[in-house]
């Protein structure tokens, strides 16, 4: 024994290496029985395998261009990145896009800003812009809700993300007055760090179903009263990635908490159906909500994604001719993100956001009752420039799913599907959820949110706006076809938006049913982008 021992102590770390490589080789060629490549290029053939691991990465930080990468490009993400951080997010020597590309927008500028005055509410606090509307006012709910924030989280449930993803998410929405959609995994008590939240459910009815699987609305009742920080109900009936899909959650997934959480059995898979058991019909949809509303108090809305638009054209009439209904709808657009679905269902099911908008605020517009609904849009819109085009379109309030995820460290690696999320973000496994710092993230969350509506209130007022809801269908043009003509949003989609009421920004601040438990603050900003321009005091 003292011999062999000896003599592989005179081996050589090449020596080593050979013999590794060598029984690589012999397993490639005798024991193989799965890849070509690898029998037939032993040792070699595991090159091709590592380089097809590491594609995205090589893609992403070296072979793409700034501006050619999907779903986010280089620029779009490094401008949530700066924002997010509270760096300097301009770019120098002008615009580095093609402005001739087909879909690219031009917001029209006018001669004359709008200028504020001495007492302006923007004056003290920039990045203040609430919602022009007040969510469940029109069906005198109980409880209304204007959101303190055009721009917030989209649903996003715990299980899908991480338990420190949520609660840095919702730690962030509360700094930044926005409310945070909890996706239809249920109410976590990761939701619950003091944001407005807006309880979303889906087909599975989790955390509000009872032990057949049903809707229960004694659970919803009891929900909403044991957590007065829910200001808003979403039904789900379809999402822009995967819509008319339904899903399965794993029982190796389902955790003690999860279940508990959900209302889900521990060591059984739980079924998502495509369809929902409460209700079959467009009028029994209604109904459906109408009994959460009375039952709640809250403002009960719907969120999916558009193709046909007959069922679309019937709930219009139906709110129209019995004055009830969703008190707002959220329009999720078909490059929308999800943690897994089928290509198939992601890149060919659903329109994209600009035509399921248009297509459905024409059909409420031609009934007379686009004032009384919330009009929430949702797909890739993180950015100033695309929302002031959703604002001009009729938007009234934008989530934002994948931006803010990037807020708080995504990278864009797109293993959600596979929980192997490198930043912790979209993985339920323990040691990779240990690198992202709860208090850090939530501050880039206000970061990101707070120099988004800077810089979108900015854009409104060189418009001369006072408010993104002002915004008209002819302030924004895109270029369309492969002419270069670039035509309004009005002569493109042929529809007018109609106007918001819009009293003053400063009544808004006042309104009793503000959320996001709104108080002014100091917040100073600067024009030059080599200066600071913090939203926190330095000491924090």
């Amino acid at each position: 024994m003292t011999a062999v021992l000896d003599f592989l102590a005179t081996i050589s770390w090449w020596g080593w290496l050979l013999i590794f490589l060598s029984l690589l080789g012999l397993k490639d060629i005798f024991f193989n029985r799965k890849h070509s490549i690898k029998h037939n290029f032993p040792i070699v053939g595991h090159l091709r395998y590592f380089l097809e691991g590491i594609g995205p990465e090589l893609r992403q930080y070296l072979v793409a261009s700034n501006r050619e990468e999907l779903p986010f490009n280089r620029i779009e993400r490094g401008w949530i990145y700066a924002s997010a951080k509270n760096e300097n997010n301009y770019e120098g020597f002008g615009t580095d896009q093609d402005i001739y590309s087909n879909h690219y927008i031009f917001i029209n500028n006018a001669m004359l800003p709008f200028k504020m005055g001495e007492n302006h509410p923007n004056r003290n606090d920039p990045g203040f812009i609430a919602c022009a509307k007040v969510i469940g006012e029109f069906n005198n709910r109980k409880r209304p809700f204007r959101p303190a924030s055009v721009i917030n989280v989209s649903a996003m449930s715990f299980g899908s993300l991480s338990a420190r993803a949520i609660e840095a998410l919702n730690k962030g929405c509360k700094e930044a007055a926005a409310y945070h959609n909890t996706g239809e995994g249920g109410l976590s008590q990761y939701h619950q760090k003091g944001a407005d939240v807006v309880f979303h459910f889906g087909t599975g009815y989790f955390g509000v179903r009872d032990k057949k699987g049903n809707f229960s609305m004694e659970r919803i009742v009891k929900l909403v009263k044991e957590n007065p920080q829910i200001r808003a109900i979403e039904i789900k009936l379809s999402q822009g990635a995967k819509p008319g899909k339904g899903g399965v959650l794993p029982a190796s997934k389902i955790t003690q908490e999860i279940s508990d959480i959900r209302h889900v059995p521990l060591g059984k898979d739980v079924l998502s159906p495509p369809n929902h058991s409460a209700f079959s019909t467009i009028s029994e949809m209604i109904d459906f909500i109408e009994d959460i509303a009375e039952a709640t108090g809250l403002p009960v809305g719907i969120k999916s994604a558009v193709g046909k638009l007959d069922q679309w054209e019937e709930l219009a009439s139906i709110m129209a001719r019995t004055q009830r209904g969703p008190d707002f709808i959220t329009i999720d657009g078909g490059e929308g993100g999800t943690g897994a679905a089928p290509p198939s269902f992601a890149d060919h099911v659903s329109l994209p956001w600009i035509y399921a908008f248009s297509e459905v605020y024409k059909i409420f517009m031609n009934e007379g009752i686009t004032n009384r609904i919330v009009f929430i849009a949702s797909g890739k819109l993180g950015f100033p420039a695309k929302a002031t085009m959703a604002f001009a379109m009729g938007a009234d309030c934008i989530n934002v799913a994948r931006e803010a995820m990037m807020s708080i460290g995504c990278i864009q690696a797109q293993s959600c599907h596979n929980n192997t999320c490198p930043t912790g973000i979209a993985t339920q496994n323990k040691w990779l959820q240990s690198g992202l710092n709860i208090q850090d993230k939530a501050r880039r969350v206000n970061y990101y949110f707070t120099k988004f509506r800077i810089e979108l209130l900015e854009i409104t007022h060189a418009c001369g706006y006072e408010h993104p809801s002002q915004f008209t269908m002819y302030d924004v043009e895109i270029n369309l076809s492969d002419k270069n003509l670039a035509e309004n949003l009005a002569s493109t989609f042929t529809y007018h938006k109609e106007k918001v009421p819009f009293g003053s920004i400063k009544e808004h601040l006042e309104c009793p049913h503000l959320g996001g438990k709104y108080k002014e603050k100091e917040v100073k900003t600067k024009e030059a982008e080599t200066e600071d321009t913090s939203v926190y005091d330095k000491k924090e």
